[in-house]
């Protein structure tokens, strides 16, 4: 769940955690939450004893690509990168997550519904 102090009036509209030999056992965790009528985002939450927060807005989004080694595949999980233009987090890692291109999908899915929210088109996007 997101941040409690953060984030209130949120719905969660994915979470998944980083996982090993497809298992999640980790102190990683990952959220696509969206705030109706205001912003959608994706989160990366890292830790247990130190904290590593990272955020990034979902309209500034500009490519989406997965990667799966052969034990990913053996697993079913896969690392996301998402591309943005995003000045503090040009590159964000999902790393490990369950069903990989399942995830894209929802990722563009609400990419999409963000930007026509915020009545952008594509060329708008990158800019």
């Amino acid at each position: 769940m997101a941040r409690k102090t953060l984030y209130e009036n949120v719905e969660v509209l994915w979470k998944d955690r980083k996982r090993w030999c497809g298992l999640p056992w980790s102190f990683t965790r990952y959220q696509l939450i969206k705030k109706p009528g205001s912003w959608i985002k994706l989160i990366s939450d890292v830790g247990l004893f130190h904290s590593e927060f990272e955020e990034i807005n979902l309209f500034r989004v500009e490519d989406i690509s997965v990667y799966q080694s052969f034990s990913n595949k053996f697993w079913g999980t896969g690392t996301i990168t998402v591309y943005s233009k995003d000045k503090s987090t040009s590159t964000f890692e999902i790393v490990r997550v369950k069903d990989p291109y399942k995830v894209r999908n929802i990722l563009i899915e609400y990419l999409e519904e963000d930007r026509n929210t915020r009545n952008m088109t594509v060329s708008e996007a990158h800019i």
